[in-house]
């Protein structure tokens, strides 16, 4: 078993009395704004009170204008137009939240989402035929197409004008179009970065909702965007986005609106996941919705991912959604069974954890399965990980990593051995011929093992503040509330203290702990899950703890307490 290291916070005093001054939140409160780095208190109000009219100009795009312009002449020549989206959940929002506005302002719009099982070795290459066939002038890409220039260059010969609203990084070689809408351009001067797919397609209606006003075709009232930002909370969460800056404005804007549960489609969706929608939380959407959509695409078709959220009949609408909760459980299946042959593989050959990477590669995995099982095994083993599933000769590979070895500039550098590939930083993937696949291999260890050292691929536990068992009240729960929406780079706060177990803990569901603890006179409940082989460590009573956790609300026959979700436990020397 592997212990995390804990790295503790290094706060200035005077700083979090600062602070606590200005804002009037609770101490601890205070304390965690400090740990993340927060260096002056604008910064602190922005993240605590920023509102929708806080949101950037859409028109800071460069290409904003030219992308608005031919939306526009679509419009007024009666052009179809094509929404053409990636097939996971930030792919399927974005490419709902275009079709949906741009038919309601007046547009002919048909929407097209790739498929992993499309024959042809670019999806790009089915949407445009899709557009030929159905007479669509324009395509507006949704979450993709930044990395397809040479697919995109065809689009000119089938008299098809292009416009890319994308957020992974550009490769090289950038596709000629007439907008290309991206935050992670090289010469973009839009100041936030980490929009996700589906909100850079929410700015795109945005800025043309603006035009359209401002040209007198619309009536200001006529549009009401904040009626898309479930789709574009439910994209971003999905899609790991940042929950800072815009995406935290957005998420928790479309969070509210998630929760009135105006789609019928997403209604039945949460019912089917056993959700009650006015209580719908992102790690509900990570954990239970998000899953079910996404397994389209891994699996199955993910045009019913767009059809099920446009839809407008409950009762095609409920075939839908018990449609993805069967195919969500047929890509557990196969996850399981892919998982275990891994698991076994790295148990059989303990000698490839000397190597500061893992790359693993098998002809008998679903190479739409392999996304979910690399970030596993890299958040498992802390290590830049690759896994690549082989089918007739080419492989698909997922990557994921660790914060100290990014990822593109070693894709770019191989790129002479790669078919494709894209991504982030931290997340990509890949198509690679199979007899490239061990050079491949051998150059990404050996680049990782020069740039890692041992300390980074130990895993590490950040802890937020030190905290009392008195402190823990509702008063700060609320104070800690203030920190939502939490999610990726914007994580529940873990704090963290003394405390003796009073006695021995409980295995609760195979595989969770449940403790009693006690500091000062106070009990406390702590749910450990997934820790249930600790338990032969933690059998004695009156043991003397260090518990790192985070606090939550728990609501059981009508009565609320204050538990704790244990992140880590260490035991200390008993008092003398």
């Amino acid at each position: 078993m592997v212990l995390p290291l804990w790295i503790y916070p290094k706060i200035d005093p005077t700083w979090v009395q600062t602070i606590i001054k200005e804002f009037n939140i609770h101490p601890v409160t205070a304390e965690v704004l400090a740990a993340r780095g927060f260096t002056n208190l604008e910064q602190i109000h922005e993240y605590l009170y920023a509102k929708l009219p806080n949101l950037l100009d859409p028109q800071l795009f460069p290409d904003m204008d030219k992308a608005v312009e031919r939306i526009f002449q679509a419009f007024k020549n009666q052009e179809n137009i094509l929404v053409y989206g990636d097939n996971d959940v930030d792919g399927m929002t974005g490419t709902v939240l275009l079709t949906e506005f741009l038919r309601y302002v007046g547009g002919r719009v048909f929407f097209y989402v790739s498929n992993r099982a499309s024959l042809k070795q670019s999806p790009v290459y089915d949407a445009l035929d899709y557009a030929t066939k159905n007479d669509c002038k324009l395509l507006i890409t949704v979450d993709c197409g930044i990395t397809a220039a040479n697919e995109i260059a065809a689009s000119v010969h089938k008299n098809i004008d292009v416009i890319i609203t994308d957020h992974h990084e550009p490769t090289a070689k950038l596709p000629h179009c007439i907008a290309t809408l991206n935050p992670k351009l090289l010469n973009s001067t839009y100041p936030d970065r980490n929009l996700t797919g589906v909100g850079v397609a929410f700015k795109l209606a945005h800025a043309f909702t603006n035009f359209l006003i401002s040209q007198g075709e619309i009536s200001a009232n006529k549009v009401d965007l904040k009626k898309y930002l479930d789709l574009v909370a439910l994209g971003t969460i999905a899609d790991m986005g940042s929950l800072i800056g815009e995406n935290r404005i957005l998420v928790r804007y479309g969070l509210k609106q998630l929760r009135k549960n105006k789609r019928v489609g997403l209604a039945k969706l949460f019912s089917v996941c056993d959700l009650k929608p006015g209580e719908i939380t992102p790690i509900d959407i990570a954990s239970k919705v998000a899953p079910r959509l996404n397994s389209l695409g891994r699996i199955a078709d993910p045009i019913k991912g767009v059809e099920l959220l446009l839809i407008r009949d409950p009762v095609m609408a409920e075939t839908l959604a018990k449609e993805l909760d069967l195919n969500n459980s047929e890509r557990q299946k196969i996850e399981r069974k892919n998982a275990e042959d891994i698991e076994n593989y790295i148990a059989l050959n303990p000698q490839i954890l000397q190597e500061k990477a893992l790359v693993l590669i098998s002809d008998k995995w679903h190479p739409g399965i392999i996304p979910i099982i690399t970030a596993r095994i890299a958040k498992q083993y802390n290590r830049p990980t690759i896994i690549i599933a082989i089918d007739q000769g080419v492989g698909k590979g997922s990557m994921r990593t660790i914060p100290e070895f990014p990822l593109l500039s070693y894709l770019k550098e191989n790129s002479s051995l790669l078919e494709n590939f894209g991504g982030h930083d931290f997340a990509a993937g890949l198509s690679i011929k199979e007899e490239n696949i061990e050079q491949f291999k051998k150059n990404f260890i050996l680049a990782a093992n020069a740039k890692l050292q041992e300390q980074d691929i130990i895993t590490k536990l950040f802890i937020d503040a030190k905290i009392h068992f008195k402190d823990l009240t509702f008063d700060f729960m609320e104070s800690l509330n203030l920190l939502e929406p939490f999610g990726n780079e914007n994580p529940q706060p873990i704090l963290y203290c003394a405390a003796k177990q009073i006695w021995p803990p409980k295995v609760v569901g195979k595989t969770h702990l449940k403790l009693y603890l006690e500091q000062d006179d106070r009990l406390l409940e702590g749910i450990a899950f997934g820790m249930a082989e600790k338990k032969n460590m933690l059998s004695k009573k009156n043991l003397n703890l260090q518990i790192a956790f985070t606090p939550h609300i728990n609501n059981f026959l009508n009565k609320s307490s204050i538990q704790l979700q244990i992140r880590d436990i260490q035991i200390t020397q008993p008092d003398k």
